[in-house]
């Protein structure tokens, strides 16, 4: 079977190294100069097709000249994971069997680019990986494998999408020796009315309304550990937050936002419901660490108020 593989992320790669021997191109989003020095820094997939000594295409978009070398690698099926592009008709229509997307959600639930995120940032219990057959529409395509994951009480995006990534590279293999076996499986049609959508995290999305309680804004740190990580303001500067617990059985009488005690385990914040405890932290200018090691440092953040 040849298989062309599209992903531009550390998610993708997983899925990748677990079918590289059939793998006979991998496409993925060409790197943007980024920072001051506007340094290029090659994504995951890149780094590993190169190891692997893969074909490699590196496109910004399908209208790209680059994107019509497809077809000459006469792929069998795509599998696309993560990659970040809309794939168009004209290049769905290249595999001879079929083109395959792995969706880290139990679809139809949380279509479109951030289903870890809004999974976590929702609280939910559970998430999972589906395998959908590939149509014009995003993540609207039949199921063809699905498996439920649950959410650990402890789990942030860093966590979660690795497991979800290394179930998806397990549930690859098992699906391409089905098809193997007893060719392409029929699938069946997502209940579209069932549909929940999960779009793009924007940075202003990590500022913390400390009126929310302590349960929700644990949920935001998890969800945007990465990026745009959970942020709020300590003296007119900017503070990241990276880790956090909750503490519901103390009502803080105090505003909410106010750092009402420090202690091993980091600084307790009032919220609308609860205290947060901040474990782990970063100033602006400074290094991340840990919050108590930071209060070490800070003096009188009893009664500081975030904003």
């Amino acid at each position: 079977m040849r298989i062309v593989f599209f992903g531009s992320s550390a998610f993708s790669v997983p899925s990748l190294l677990q079918i590289k021997d059939s793998t006979v191109a991998v496409v993925t989003k060409r790197a943007r100069p980024r920072g001051r020095g506007y340094h290029i820094d090659d994504n995951e997939v890149k780094s590993a097709a190169l190891r692997l000594g893969l074909p490699l295409i590196e496109i910004d978009s399908f209208r790209d000249d680059e994107a019509r070398s497809i077809a000459g690698y006469h792929p069998d099926l795509y599998v696309v994971v993560s990659f970040g592009l809309i794939v168009p008709k004209w290049a769905l229509d290249i595999p001879t069997i079929a083109p395959i997307n792995i969706h880290p959600s139990l679809l139809p639930l949380y279509r479109g680019p951030s289903p870890m995120q809004w999974a976590l940032l929702n609280g939910d219990a559970v998430t999972g990986i589906t395998f959908i057959r590939m149509n014009e529409k995003m993540d609207e395509g039949d199921i063809i494998g699905q498996e439920e994951v649950a959410i650990e009480r402890d789990d942030d995006y860093t966590t979660l999408s690795k497991r979800l990534s290394e179930k998806a590279a397990q549930m690859l293999q098992k699906i391409l020796d089905d098809i193997g076996g007893h060719g392409m499986m029929e699938g069946r049609a997502q209940d579209h009315s069932a549909a929940t959508y999960a779009p793009i995290i924007t940075k202003e999305m990590g500022r913390i309304d400390w009126t929310l309680s302590a349960a929700r804004v644990d949920c935001q740190v998890k969800a945007f550990v990465t990026w745009p990580t959970a942020f709020t303001y300590l003296d007119g500067k900017l503070l990241k937050i990276y880790s956090s617990s909750v503490d519901e059985s103390v009502e803080a009488r105090a505003p909410v936002g106010t750092i009402t005690g420090v202690t091993k385990a980091g600084l307790e914040v009032a919220t609308g419901k609860g205290l947060l405890i901040v474990g782990e932290l970063q100033l602006e200018n400074k290094k991340r660490m840990k919050a108590y090691d930071f209060s070490r440092g800070y003096r009188d953040l009893q009664d500081k108020l975030l904003k």
